[in-house]
């Protein structure tokens, strides 16, 4: 599933290689059947904005977006846990199912950082990873909503997470929009491989995916 890879690419902090291999991410999203018409526009939409304008400006905005506020963090179980040891129990977790299948993480990133689980569903079958991203389906619209109520066009990326997971994405109608940019703040398609080696051929579904449901 190249296009999970993709995605999570798109979620990555926007450094000069992830401008240059734009052109092939957008190929892979046009060429995936799972993306639907209307998730695609969106994704060109991102893939433009990302492709043109001020380098550092879209760093900036990376950081405001995702860095500084826990309603847009791309850190999984910080919206399940918070701060809680609840949290690093779950992060155990997660990073020996990624080493039961064979993949060591080779970066600071956390286990449950969206772009990193990304990357290991890319390299599962189609049912494992619709498991893992129906699992996680109301931390995708937690994040979709809070990204549409800042007009950013990153929530395309979680509205065609929420496709291919079976689940309806988020209605823009819906979400009020933030009237103050800064309330998100509170107290070689990426920039690096999120896993080290070349990654396993094939792969058997592992066992009960580590991300838990929350009430919804």
């Amino acid at each position: 599933m190249i296009v999970l890879r993709a995605l999570g690419a798109l979620l990555s902090y926007p450094r000069e290689d992830l401008r240059l291999a734009l052109p092939d991410i957008a190929q892979a999203i046009r060429a995936s059947p799972l993306i639907a018409a209307r998730e695609r526009d969106g994704l060109m939409v991102l893939i433009n904005d990302l492709a043109s304008g001020d380098l550092l400006a879209a760093e900036e905005r990376y950081v405001e977006l995702f860095d500084r506020g826990r309603t847009t963090s791309l850190n999984l179980f910080e919206h399940l846990h918070g701060e809680s040891r609840d949290r690093g129990d779950a992060m155990v977790e997660l990073k020996r199912r990624y080493e039961h299948a064979g993949f060591e993480l080779a970066t600071r990133e956390l286990p449950d950082h969206l772009p990193v689980v990304l990357e290991y569903l890319s390299c599962r079958d189609v049912a494992e990873a619709r498991d893992v991203l129906l699992d996680c389906a109301h931390l995708l619209k937690r994040i979709g909503a809070a990204l549409i109520a800042r007009e950013s066009s990153y929530a395309a990326v979680l509205q065609a997470l929420l496709v291919i997971a079976g689940e309806t994405p988020v209605d823009p109608a819906a979400v009020p929009r933030a009237v103050d940019r800064d309330e998100n703040s509170d107290s070689d398609w990426f920039e690096q491989p999120a896993f080290g080696g070349e990654p396993p051929a094939g792969g058997t579904r592992a066992g009960r995916s580590p991300i838990p449901r929350a009430s919804r």
